[in-house]
């Protein structure tokens, strides 16, 4: 643990009594204090600093010291039993851990908590606007407080399901309508309500996964929040039988079928707001591994200029939006919501004069006025099956969820050379990579030449909280990462801190980074002649495209997202 400024001076303010005290109490002797003194003297300094520097007392002897001189209650010892673990609910173990920190008791007025450093003030006004009380503190070593904190936060945990493991799994809830899941009464079965808290917490915390991973003593729950994975907590593995059975009936699934993979769906409500769960179930060595999609439904239509697109690539996309005819691409990697542009898009191209059809795997979005289609391999019902039904309905626009084969490929290419407007999705690295990624499906390049009109390549990066964010300058290191000599003079660089806001990460929200790959006359000719993707990116940027890098770069001089997070997101070489 790192002793604080503010420690420290409270330790120099008073240096004779703290030097008498620490004599008296710990294991500083009268010749190593004289020693520091000396050293001050000769050399300035706090004798705190300097005492701690020398090793002959270690920062726990400190704070004990000061807080008995300034009135502040020092225990090394925690009772875990006298500690109700109900206290701990608002307060995420990491933050906990991080700035060694946890509360004990809760009243009408005030907050019991422990603490390492009681001189951590940014700490002590953050559990104040958590709390809205009193913050009353009692200070202990660290080694006790990160013991404790694992202690209670497990206790915490166990609490909910000690008895999920003997109870015979019974299912007596109405599953013919959403299921409202803060209706579950303490006279339900444990797991109803444990299986119920994870989903709210997840919601609450604004996750896109619940992933449940069973390992062989133990099941692990993770939630992938911004797009990044965090572990939420473990459990024994003796309860994951009764979790899975109880997802898989809200999913109305088969609870007896363990060996096959299974899909399904789950529709709740949570403090009145529908949610759209997406349920995916696979046999792994220890169990059933089970991941929910959490799509939120509203009524907001879905902006380009929210999920973070402006300047020439909005420009772009809305030029776009007026086609009448040609194939428009979304790439990227999955999670980096391709199809959440696509259906932005297709709200600036809906209207009452124009019919739009979409087929995908799975209808994530329900969008009024649009007709949609589920795939459904089980009755063959493809992707590249579903479009060429969909052609006889003669739509104006047609989204294809994902271009996974030639097949659908071809089928799309032919439905906008008969006049129509395809949009679909496609994996590749970057806008410039889409045409040769056909051609080796086996499309015939004077095919993509004549209908593909644009590419758009697209991450999603976490933006960083406001809340928190400080100020820095780039290092010589970061500039060799992000290749760059200069920076702009208008540039506004942070870094991520943490903060209870954003659960200490950092980060709140994310926005995208995009390029618009246009097709012109140069480009189509390189097509036909199979030229590969960097020439292909080459020719793009000359005639204006902005990079994935370039519009990484500006988010980071605008103060949007950090440097880790870009490098993070976007490998080197699909930037550059």
């Amino acid at each position: 643990m790192s002793v604080s400024d503010d420690l420290l001076e409270n330790v120099e303010h008073s240096k004779e009594r703290i030097g008498e005290l620490l004599v008296k109490y710990t294991s500083l002797t009268r010749d190593q204090l004289d020693e520091a003194l000396e050293i001050q003297r000769l050399e300035g300094g706090l004798i705190g600093d300097i005492l701690l520097n020398k090793n002959y007392i270690h920062p726990h002897e400190l704070i004990r010291v000061v807080c008995h001189q300034i009135g502040i209650p020092y225990q090394s010892e925690i009772k875990i039993d006298d500690i109700d673990p109900n206290v701990v609910k608002d307060l995420s173990i990491n933050y906990a851990k991080h700035h060694e920190v946890l509360p004990v008791l809760e009243t009408d007025f005030s907050v019991t908590i422990y603490m390492s450093n009681p001189f951590n003030f940014n700490v002590v006004n953050d559990l104040h606007m958590i709390f809205k009380k009193e913050i009353k503190i009692i200070c202990t070593t660290p080694a006790r407080i990160q013991d404790a904190i694992n202690r209670v936060y497990e206790k915490a945990n166990r609490n909910l399901v000690d008895s999920i493991e003997d109870e015979e799994f019974e299912e007596n809830l109405d599953l013919d309508g959403p299921i409202d899941i803060l209706d579950a009464t303490a006279d339900e079965a444990p797991v109803i309500r444990f299986v119920n808290s994870i989903i709210f917490r997840a919601v609450k915390d604004r996750a896109s996964d619940i992933h449940i991973e069973p390992y062989d003593r133990e099941t692990v729950y993770r939630f992938r929040i911004n797009g990044v994975m965090s572990e939420i907590l473990r459990q024994p593995k003796k309860t994951h039988a009764s979790v899975s059975s109880r997802i898989k009936v809200m999913a109305r699934l088969d609870i007896a079928e363990k060996r096959l993979p299974q899909d399904g769906r789950i529709k709740i409500k949570i403090a009145g707001k529908d949610i759209d769960i997406r349920l995916s179930t696979i046999p792994i060595q220890a169990g059933e591994r089970i991941v929910m999609r959490i799509l939120e439904k509203n009524n907001t239509a879905l902006k380009l200029e929210t999920l973070g697109f402006r300047g020439k690539v909005l420009e772009g996309l809305s030029e776009l939006s007026s086609r009448k005819h040609g194939v428009l691409y979304v790439t990227g990697p999955t999670g980096h919501g391709k199809t959440t542009t696509l259906f932005a898009l297709l709200d600036r191209i809906s209207s009452p004069d124009k019919m739009i059809i979409t087929v995908e795997d799975p209808v994530e979005y329900e969008i009024p006025g649009i007709s949609q289609i589920q795939v459904n391999h089980k009755i063959e019902l493809s992707f590249a099956v579903a479009l060429r039904s969909i052609l006889r309905q003669n739509p104006d626009v047609v989204m294809v969820g994902e271009t996974r084969d030639r097949e659908t490929a071809e089928m799309a290419i032919n439905a906008s050379l008969t006049g129509h407007f395809v949009l679909s999705t496609l994996h590749t690295n970057d806008s410039s990579s889409a045409a040769t990624r056909l051609i080796d499906m086996g499309v015939q390049p004077f095919l993509i030449s004549s209908s593909l009109v644009a590419v758009l390549a697209q991450r999603l990066v976490r933006t960083l909280c406001n809340a928190c964010k400080q100020r820095t300058n780039l290092t010589d290191f970061e500039k060799v990462i992000l290749d760059i000599d200069e920076i702009p003079d208008s540039a506004t660089i942070f870094k991520p801190v943490g903060c209870p806001r954003c659960s200490n990460t950092g980060y709140a929200g994310r926005t995208v980074v995009s390029e618009l790959l246009m097709i012109n006359d140069e480009i189509r000719a390189l097509i036909i002649q199979k030229t590969d993707a960097a020439t292909i990116k080459k020719a793009a940027v000359r005639s204006g495209m902005r990079t994935l890098r370039g519009d990484a770069l500006d988010k980071i001089f605008e103060g949007m997202t950090s440097v880790d997070e870009i490098v993070r997101a976007i490998n080197s070489e699909e930037a550059h």
